[in-house]
């Protein structure tokens, strides 16, 4: 079993570091026993490698027809993250008074998973803990359309945050940054919070600039 898993280990990473190097390029079909004659493992770790970039977003499956890496564009990110920029800082102000304990509680929850999930290199777990974050500071009652229309959002960029949490460099600056964001919760000023959030997405858009497409 133990092999199997590092297998399965070594074939994800290698994946990911070829989405991000430019080897399997966008909209490419990306063909397992390819993968696994030029890495040397079994088909079966390659397969199961493919599901999880397919759960992260870097991959998309197509019925009868395989594997193909997702398309990104940098255009599309810079516009979705200045969208993002203008709903999470209005519903940043309208949430921050409301916060609670409980709230408070959730978003240290999550936190710590976001630690675990990068020390482990697990990029699928720290994309979750780090939605959980980042929605249980705006998720209280008032804002349901707001909520909405950020979630849609979120959604339609979870391939592009896989793809910055490719580097391990990146899943520790993002775990910096939310020590930060807490920081900021806590003293309940919303000027501060909603810099450091501007912060944080920027530095997301920053390391994009130098992987994705402009067009």
């Amino acid at each position: 079993m133990l092999r199997n898993r590092t297998s399965q280990e070594h074939a994800v990473e290698w994946l990911r570091a070829a989405i991000v190097a430019r080897e399997l390029r966008p909209g490419e079909r990306v063909v397992q026993e390819e993968v696994a004659e030029r890495i040397g493992v079994s088909v079966v770790p390659v397969r199961e490698a493919l599901r999880v970039l397919e759960q992260e977003g870097q991959l998309t499956y197509r019925p009868r027809r395989g594997y193909f890496v997702t398309a990104l564009k940098l255009a599309d990110l810079a516009e979705i993250y200045a969208l993002r920029a203008l709903l999470e800082a209005r519903a940043v102000r309208h949430a921050l008074p409301l916060l609670d304990a409980e709230a408070l509680e959730r978003m240290e929850l999550a936190a710590r998973d976001c630690v675990n999930a990068a020390a482990a290199g697990d990029v699928a777990a720290e994309l979750e803990a780090n939605r959980r974050f980042h929605f249980a500071i705006m998720d209280v009652p008032g804002q349901p359309h707001a909520l909405r229309l950020i979630r849609a959002l979120w959604d339609s960029t979870e391939a592009y945050r896989a793809l910055y949490y490719n580097a391990a460099e990146e899943r520790d600056a993002a775990v910096a940054a939310h020590d930060r964001i807490m920081d900021a919760v806590r003293a309940g000023e919303p000027e501060p919070l909603i810099a450091e959030l501007d912060a944080h997405r920027e530095r997301a858009l920053s390391v994009l600039r130098g992987i994705l497409p402009a067009e």
